[in-house]
C-alpha cells in the first residue's frame, strides 16, 4: 500500500511541476503567471487531499472488515471451545456414573 500512496504523490508532484513550468514559459505578465501558479498549485493540493482521503477510507474499510472478521473467527472459535468442552464434561461424568455403579455391584454385601 505504501508503494501505491507514493506512486500517486510522485504522479501528481509530476503534474504540478508541469503546469508550474508550462505556465512560467508561457508568455504572460509576472502577476498573471504568479496568481495561475498560485490557483494551480491550490487545485492540486486539493486534488491530492481528495485522493489520501479516498485512500484513507478505502483502507480503512477493508481493514475494519479483517477487524470483523477475525472478531467472528474468535467468537466461533471461543463458542466451539466451549462446546467441545462440555461434552468433555458431559462424557466424563457419565464415566464416573458407571466406575460408581461398577464399583457398587462389585463390592461385596454388607448383609
Amino acid at each position: 500500500m505504501a508503494g501505491k500512496t507514493g506512486t500517486i504523490v510522485a504522479v501528481l508532484a509530476g503534474a504540478a511541476v508541469g503546469a508550474a513550468l508550462g505556465i512560467l514559459f508561457a508568455p504572460d505578465e509576472g502577476k498573471k503567471t504568479r496568481k495561475k501558479i498560485k490557483d494551480g498549485a491550490t487545485e492540486k493540493a486539493d486534488e491530492l487531499k481528495h485522493k489520501v482521503g479516498d485512500f484513507t477510507e478505502t483502507v480503512k474499510s477493508k481493514f475494519g472488515f479483517a477487524k470483523q472478521d477475525i472478531e467472528a473467527g474468535l467468537n466461533n472459535l471461543v463458542s466451539s471451545v466451549e462446546n467441545k468442552a462440555d461434552e468433555v464434561i458431559s462424557t466424563l461424568e457419565k464415566k464416573l456414573e458407571e466406575l460408581k455403579k461398577n464399583a457398587k455391584a462389585d463390592a461385596p454385601s454388607a448383609n
